[in-house]
């Protein structure tokens, strides 16, 4: 079902209207023949609204049921993508929590050989 159905009902009804309108002011015939012609195109327009009505009626049936199908697994992509990027995250805060600790350490040591050496002089 395309974005643009509705449009295309809503002018295809507009422009059934102003021709019916049209056709009535402009008619050459008696007012009975033109309230038949009237009552004839007035079914014709009714029939074709109708159409369109259960054509964009099926693409809305196509379209939800392959939402349907396609739903779940995408929640259950969805589901596996969330658990990777926590692993991730997880994975990255651990490393940057061991590299802050190594650092750490190696400060310390750098602190405390540099006071041992001040305490030599």
């Amino acid at each position: 079902m395309s974005q643009n159905s509705g449009g295309f009902f809503k002018g295809f009804i507009f422009g059934g209207l102003i021709g019916t309108i049209i056709g009535i002011l402009y008619a050459p015939k008696s007012g009975s023949e033109t309230r038949e012609e009237l009552t004839i195109k007035v079914d014709e327009f009714i029939s074709k609204a109708k159409e369109e009505l259960e054509k964009n009626r099926e693409d809305y049936k196509v379209v939800r049921g392959h939402i349907k199908k396609v739903g779940p697994l995408i929640k259950s992509k969805a589901s596996e993508a969330e658990e990777k990027v926590s692993k991730s995250v997880y994975s990255s805060k651990k490393t940057a929590e061991d590299r802050k600790k190594r650092l750490k350490k190696a400060l310390d040591a750098g602190v405390a050989a540099y006071r041992e050496k001040k305490k030599r002089v």
